[in-house]
């Protein structure tokens, strides 16, 4: 029995042994033995999770973007959406016009503060370009997403002055006044850098309709902030303004040109008033009466229609002498009088003619409001002359110096009519009107526009840049040289 048991135990460890041996020819081969583990030889450290590479650094004009947080609709000349700004309606904000909801400015103030409800944005200061630009494009506000007004550019610029070009405003004006600000200095720094455009005294440019205008000196004392704005970065669409950035102004500098420029005066009666003879309801920014004149009825001779109709100039002409001018025959003849002799009249006087007094069907009185008819009589008396003395019959000019013409207008004309005077063209291409067609075909209307500007257009007014009567007739008398086709 006993070698039977011990003959069993034997076959049971032959068996294992073989399963053992095949088990182990069927597996796969060892690797290395590795080094063991120690305190002089620690494992390997897992590395770190692989972080997403930085946002490119943006690249762009943050100068620009200074002028789009003014008002990016003028300087991408784009249209305004249709509908109020939907961030404003849900703040149930102050009314304002659509244009308004939607400026950076109107939300966040010219100090950076914000204008509530809005909050400001000088905790953007220095914040990465990128992390604005997603802000801009509705990253924490689906409202706030601009991408569909502003291209990538513009968002870009836009970003890029709110991170780097935030100033504290109050180191410069503190309750609407410029600190310490030093109005001799301050008309030192205007001249050398602002008079080209907008005159010795700031009138040359009204912002505004005429029926309510607007110059630097308006700015100055209403909103300085605003102009401090405007000074550092420009003004939208306007690329010849200089900025005082790009100049090194420091911020002593700025409180100076504010001081000077709150010194100006804010109104030109005269150029306001031509403006309105000229075409009273394009200086005024407002649609034409609908129909004629009433007392357009009373004549024959001139068979236009509409707003043509409601132009003082169609009547009295712009030699001023109605029927005893240039339209006392022709297309434009109409039988009415002029407004040579009129200079004599009081304010008074003009005024009763305005408003229906004399006769009730020359009533403006429902368009225009007593300023007007002020600023209207104002022109009458100070600069209604008799334009004979200069332009002949012939349309020639007397007496002009074509060289100083041509140095007034580089100086200044140039700059929107182009070398030839062809950039711009008031008529259409099948009959083109330039400077020089003007110049060449209605010298007399080309006066009045050099002198007191073109109603409802940004064109400096030759008499607010402190041109004379003699730099008009030389102006003139280049412009005739210049492309009439």
């Amino acid at each position: 029995m006993k070698h039977k048991s011990q003959l069993i135990w034997l076959t049971a460890l032959t068996v294992c042994a073989i399963l053992i041996i095949a088990a182990c020819g069927q597996a796969t081969p060892t690797a290395a033995p590795t080094e063991a583990v120690s305190p002089t030889n620690p494992p390997a450290a897992t590395p770190p999770p692989t972080e997403p590479p930085p946002a490119p650094a943006l690249v762009g004009d943050s100068l620009r973007g200074g002028k789009l947080y003014d008002n990016f609709f003028e300087e991408l000349a784009v249209e305004v959406p249709a509908q109020m700004n939907p961030q404003w309606v849900a703040a149930n904000a102050e009314d304002t016009t659509i244009e308004k909801s939607y400026r950076c400015v109107k939300c966040h103030g010219w100090d950076f503060n914000g204008n509530k409800p809005f909050v400001g944005v000088m905790a953007d200061v220095g914040k990465d370009p990128n992390a604005i630009l997603d802000i801009l494009k509705g990253s924490t506000n689906k409202d706030h997403d601009y991408s569909a007004l502003m291209d990538e550019q513009a968002l870009t610029d836009l970003a890029l002055f709110i991170s780097n070009e935030l100033i504290d405003t109050s180191a410069i004006v503190v309750d609407g006044q410029p600190i310490n600000g030093d109005a001799a200095n301050g008309k030192t720094l205007f001249g050398d850098n602002c008079t080209d455009c907008h005159g010795p005294e700031g009138l040359a440019i009204s912002f505004h309709p005429d029926n309510a205008p607007e110059y630097p000196a308006t700015i100055a004392n209403e909103d300085a902030l605003e102009l401090l704005g405007k000074l550092r970065f420009g003004q939208p669409n306007v690329p010849d303004m200089p900025s005082g950035i790009d100049n090194g102004w420091t911020d002593q500098e700025y409180a100076d040109v504010i001081a000077y420029v709150a010194t100006l005066p804010m109104a030109s009666p005269v150029t306001e008033g031509g403006r309105i003879y000229d075409e009273w309801f394009a200086a005024f920014g407002v649609e034409a009466p609908e129909g004629d004149q009433p007392l357009w009825k009373t004549q024959t001779t001139n068979t236009r229609t509409g707003a043509v109709t409601w132009r003082c100039k169609e009547c009295h002409g712009w030699d001023y002498k109605g029927v005893d001018g240039r339209y006392g025959s022709g297309s434009h003849q109409t039988g009415f009088p002029g407004i040579l002799n009129a200079a004599t009249m009081s304010l008074a006087d003009l005024t009763a003619w305005l408003d229906g007094t004399k006769n009730a069907d020359h009533n403006f009185s429902s368009h225009m409001t007593a300023d007007d008819f002020a600023r209207l009589a104002a022109f009458i008396q100070k600069d209604v002359v008799d334009k004979s003395a200069f332009i002949n019959d012939d349309k020639t000019i007397v007496g002009g110096d074509a060289a100083h013409g041509k140095q007034l207008f580089d100086s200044v004309c140039k700059v929107c009519h182009g070398e030839d005077g062809k950039t711009l063209n008031f008529g259409d291409d099948q009959e083109p009107e330039y400077f020089g067609t003007v110049a060449a075909d209605n010298p007399w209307e080309f006066f009045n526009k050099a002198t007191v500007g073109v109603p409802g257009e940004a064109m400096p007014a030759g008499w607010n840049l402190g041109w004379t009567l003699q730099d008009i007739i030389d102006l003139m008398t280049y412009a005739q040289t210049l492309p009439t086709k």
